[in-house]
């Protein structure tokens, strides 16, 4: 089995502003997305948010990031098992974050 990062990206300067009721409900919403995968014992870390603020280093400088230039930020993070990318693409299908106009990315973890 192998391991699978899952990039949660949106563009979150564009969303509205919500209720604290809304906000629990989307929050409700990842952890039984989360949970769900738990269930399947092909979680292996839940993973994090992201804030906003950090930096870009480049060989000639550093720059005040993350990749403000582009639309989508990313958000957060979890870190999964799968068989193949195809199963891992589809315990990706429920991510919350599809419905507020964001995309998963999924990776192949490769070990060293």
């Amino acid at each position: 089995m192998n391991e699978f990062l899952l990039l949660f990206r949106a563009d979150y300067r564009q969303a509205p502003a919500l209720t604290p009721e809304e906000q629990a409900a989307i929050t409700q919403k990842w952890m039984d997305w989360i949970a769900g995968i738990a269930a399947k014992d092909k979680l292996v870390d839940r993973g994090n948010r992201l804030k906003n603020t950090g930096r870009v280093l480049k060989a000639e400088m550093t720059t005040d990031g993350p990749f403000c230039e582009i639309k989508e930020i990313l958000g957060g993070y979890s870190l999964i098992r799968a068989d193949s990318l195809d199963e891992a693409e589809a315990l990706a299908q429920g991510c919350p974050v599809l419905t507020l106009g964001g995309s998963v990315e999924v990776r192949e973890i490769n070990p060293l």
